[in-house]
């Protein structure tokens, strides 16, 4: 029997999301002479506000400054500067392993309180409790603290104690904590058994159906999927007849346990191939050895999953070793690697490569892209409203908590239509569907899905871009609404003329003209006026008013 709750999502203790495929490497680049004549007018800069600036500058902050600077101008999201001083907090969310007492926090009313011990933690084995209120650690009052200082004063040397003290229903507790090296688990099934808080992964006990949610690669993820098949067979004395593995929501991880995972199930071919612009292509290929070649794949996908998830669902979907489930995916289809800094100061995350699935396809979004990411295998895209979504992430939230004590509120596992009830997941549902046809038919087909065909995934996306725009002209609208409401109120006559006020807001200029010249006056082009919207979107644009004599004529109505 499982344990049902309910919480809001919340950060685990001590854990960053991994949100890039990751390589570590040494600095290999060497300096030239080109090199120090481009810091030249940099060090110009530096040496004049050094001596003349009013205040005294903060040399640090200048220096992260001028990396912060160069960084923002690639515009890519991935490249990032490390000080050293986040290094360890960096290179934990790395791994996914740290040392603490391992529990997910979050601060409520205005106290940090425990949402759940994690599996096996020495948290959980001290005996804390889901919705423990820590009121003080060592001795000192958590009221009024952020996460991040809880987190810091929590985490720490294996084998030390610390002391947090809780309020119980009506109890204070002093609970003593052993901290110890966590790692946090990546592999998960689709609901937690009550007693050890073990996870389930058979979602169809008649057909064998495994399903397995992987939350990042972390290091030995693939081992993780290997365990928990093995689980599952031995615990139901025969083979999987097909396995569902949740990709969704998945930011990706390290790119070797990708590939390992992908050679799992495929006993040939090309994986994934990276290239950039100083590295020789490099191809991971499948192997026949140990290969799981007879179980069926089902693969879940959405728009959260993205880098390491997109290259082993996209490897599997181009081999047809698998059918793919849910919506497009994020399109985050870069490698970084880290390399530390010569001078000591932090370390660089910069952006490489590209990652490339078999069929030579990019994975990788950019602003002009009309393709990227992974797409559902055609007649197999499941949409999700966000109400849908929403009742989704908090039942899958409920099975997140692990307690010491069981719950009346129960389903029973070995009932599949009851677990899905529960777990109120519309695309979990049509991947059990899909996959019990499969066992019965030996054929995969979109059962209990809508028709839907690769145009409507585009689609989707273009509705979803529309949405997005939309909502900003909204917001638009109402902050010219309050620009009005205020400029109402205020003397006229004591207000600077606005610069971007380019006529007045009454005049009509629908359907009159807006004339283009060079700067020799030459017209480039005459554009007719559609709407009232033109001075909006000039208020951005490199144009500046003219002031013009009154009896100056003019050519339009712009």
């Amino acid at each position: 029997m499982v344990q049902r709750s309910s919480l809001p999502l919340i950060g685990i203790l001590g854990v960053a999301v991994i949100g890039s495929t990751i390589a570590v490497a040494t600095n290999a680049i060497r300096v030239t002479a080109d090199d120090y004549e481009f810091f030249d007018p940099i060090v110009d800069v530096r040496t004049l506000i050094e001596g003349l600036y009013v205040e005294e500058p903060d040399d640090d902050q200048l220096q992260l400054g001028a990396i912060t600077g160069m960084i923002e101008e690639l515009n890519d999201p991935y490249t990032a500067f490390v000080p050293k001083r986040e290094t360890d907090d960096f290179e934990r969310s790395l791994t996914g392993e740290y040392v603490g007492i391992g529990a997910e926090v979050q601060i409520r009313d205005g106290w940090l309180t425990i949402s759940s011990p994690l599996d096996g933690s020495p948290a959980w084995k001290a005996g804390v409790m889901p919705d423990d209120r820590v009121i003080k650690i060592d001795g000192e009052s958590t009221e009024g603290q952020s996460v991040d200082d809880a987190i810091d004063r929590l985490i720490g040397e294996p084998k030390t104690k610390v002391v947090i003290t809780v309020e119980r229903g009506g109890e204070t507790l002093d609970i003593e904590i052993i901290r110890d090296h966590i790692k946090v688990q990546a592999v998960k099934g689709f609901m937690r058994l009550e007693g050890d808080g073990a996870w389930e992964y058979v979602i169809d006990d008649e057909r064998n159906i495994g399903y397995i949610r992987l939350t990042q690669f972390t290091p030995k993820a693939a081992l993780e999927i290997i365990n928990a098949i093995n689980n599952s067979e031995k615990a139901s004395g025969e083979e999987l007849g097909g396995l569902i593995l949740d990709l969704r929501f998945n930011p990706g991880g390290l790119l070797d346990e990708a590939v390992k995972i992908a050679d799992m199930f495929l006993d040939e071919g090309t994986i994934v191939s990276t290239k950039g612009r100083v590295f020789e292509e490099r191809i991971e290929k499948a192997h026949k050895k140990n290969t799981i070649i007879d179980m069926p794949l089902v693969v879940l996908i959405n728009g959260q999953s993205a880098s390491a998830s997109e290259v082993l669902s996209g490897a599997l979907s181009d081999h047809g070793r698998a059918v793919v489930i849910g919506t497009r995916s994020f399109g985050k289809g870069s490698v970084q690697t880290v390399r530390a800094l010569e001078s000591g100061v932090g370390m660089l995350k910069i952006t490489e490569q590209y990652y490339y699935l078999p069929s030579g396809r990019l994975l990788h979004r950019r602003d002009d892209s009309t393709v990227w990411g992974v797409d559902p295998t055609p007649g197999y895209y499941v949409p999700v409203s966000n109400k849908e979504l929403g009742d989704m992430l908090t039942a899958r939230r409920a099975q997140e908590i692990l307690t010491h004590v069981d719950s009346e509120d129960t389903v029973d596992i070995h009932d599949t239509d009851a677990v899905l009830e529960a777990l109120k997941d519309p695309q979990l549902a049509a991947a059990v569907r899909v996959m019990q046809h499969r066992v019965d038919t030996g054929e995969f087909a979109p059962v209990g899905i809508e028709d839907n065909t690769p145009d409507d995934v585009a689609l989707a996306e273009l509705n979803a871009l529309r949405a997005q725009e939309e909502r900003m002209l909204r917001e638009l609208t109402r902050l010219y609404k309050r620009v009005e409401a205020v400029e109402s109120g205020v003397d006229e006559s004591k207000t600077e003329e606005n610069p971007r006020d380019f006529w007045d807001d009454e005049t009509d200029l629908t359907d009159g003209e807006l004339i283009v010249r060079d700067k020799d006056g030459n017209i480039v082009t005459t554009l007719k006026i559609t709407g009232d919207n033109l001075e909006r979107w000039l208020i951005d644009a490199d144009v500046e008013k003219i002031e013009q004599d009154e009896n100056t004529e003019t050519e339009s109505n712009s």
